[in-house]
């Protein structure tokens, strides 16, 4: 069964550019195609898509509510916000909302339908961008509940909602230790919100080299994902 999708976003000619790209990935089928977030409600409740890929700025109701609502009315729909924004208040109010995947209109057409596949799989997306953001927020909320109440006790985490801690994958025994000078380099410019090419760039080596990296690091840490590698660091404490 191709994976289902539809469209929000209030310019035709963006609509029309990713429907056309997405009617020539084999396992896809564009269901339908909204507006703005009232119209995307609606076609969801009666189309009942598997992902609902979808600008932020919308007239009537905007992304993030839509998002809330989605949510609300159709738990197991899987979101993707594809926008041109990646600062905190974009960001971390969308995954507050629960979706699943945040994207930048700069992303190269095979990558967007790579993305698809693996939110629809149940996996999290993340721009480097926007996963620096969130990394950022969290850090800020760890340090501030450990200058508040210390580590006595860690029932009064005011760490971020589940929803937020996306990405954050099973807990693993593995500390900075395990990896390698150069793996550790990697992980941390990952966590500053990198791409790959950005930290070949950085440490004069090939973004092909950078790939092995992120490929021992995420073996060795028993994550799934740079995000995933990226929020465990912070989270512990190994990247600032």
């Amino acid at each position: 069964m191709p994976i289902t999708i539809l469209l929000a976003d209030d310019h035709a000619m963006v609509r029309r550019g990713l429907h056309v790209f997405l009617s020539t990935q084999p396992d896809m089928e564009v269901v339908g195609e909204a507006s703005n977030g009232q119209e995307a409600l609606e076609q969801a409740e009666q189309l009942h898509p598997d992902v609902v890929l979808m600008d932020l700025h919308m007239p009537v109701l905007d992304g993030i509510e839509t998002a809330r609502r989605l949510r609300a009315i159709l738990p197991g729909i899987r979101i993707i916000v594809l926008t041109s924004f990646s600062d905190q208040d974009h960001v971390v109010p969308a995954v507050r909302a629960g979706v699943k995947g945040y994207l930048l209109k700069d992303i190269e057409p095979e990558d967007l339908a790579v993305a698809i596949r693996n939110v629809h799989a149940g996996q999290v997306e993340l721009h480097p961008a926007a996963a620096g953001q969130l990394m950022h927020v969290m850090a800020s909320s760890e340090l501030s509940m450990n200058e508040a109440h210390g580590r006595a006790n860690p029932h009064t985490s005011n760490r971020l909602p589940e929803q937020e801690r996306v990405g954050l994958g099973k807990e693993t025994s593995h500390g900075p230790d395990m990896l390698t000078r150069r793996e550790r380099e990697v992980l941390g410019l990952i966590a500053q919100g990198l791409s790959n090419k950005e930290i070949a760039i950085k440490l004069i080596i090939t973004e092909k080299t950078v790939k092995t990296h992120v490929s021992h690091l995420l073996d060795k840490l028993g994550l799934a994902d740079r995000t995933q590698a990226a929020l465990h660091a912070v989270r512990n404490g190994w990247v600032v």
